[in-house]
């Protein structure tokens, strides 16, 4: 069992340096293209960033996935970080559309919201931390 938690904090750590490293690169980006500067570059980067987290994000799911079917369903703190987990899997998905965006040309939002939608992840993974550690419930 030990191994699998192993795995499976492996997988979320990678996913989560994804997860807060992309949007810094759409704000580097969008400071870039309103400069006129070549971003070229950070299209790349922001490519295979985001292809680099999605696998990872899917190895700490199926490794999570093996630990709850191991340990049970049991607990609301589960409960409440599964809600959570879900949340950071729609923040992965808007990353994607905004990747989407710098593929097809398509300006991103202003630099102070991309920092502001670059906080975000911490607040939603506290919360994850503190009920896995605590299981307060």
């Amino acid at each position: 069992m030990l191994l699998l938690k192993s795995f499976h904090l492996l997988g979320v750590i990678a996913w989560l340096a994804g997860i807060f490293y992309l949007p810094r690169i759409f704000v580097h980006y969008a400071e870039g293209s309103r400069a006129g500067e070549d971003v070229r570059r950070l299209q790349t980067m922001a490519m295979r960033l985001y292809g680099f987290m999605t696998v990872m994000g899917i190895f700490a799911m199926f490794f999570g996935l093996w630990l709850v079917l191991a340990y049970g369903f049991s607990g609301t703190w589960l409960k409440l970080k599964l809600i959570l987990v879900g949340v950071l899997l729609v923040y992965h998905y808007l990353c994607r559309r905004f990747l989407l965006r710098i593929n097809a040309g398509k300006p991103l939002p202003k630099p102070w919201q991309l920092r502001l939608f670059n906080e975000t992840p911490l607040l939603i993974v506290i919360p994850i931390i503190l009920l896995v550690v605590m299981k307060p419930y």
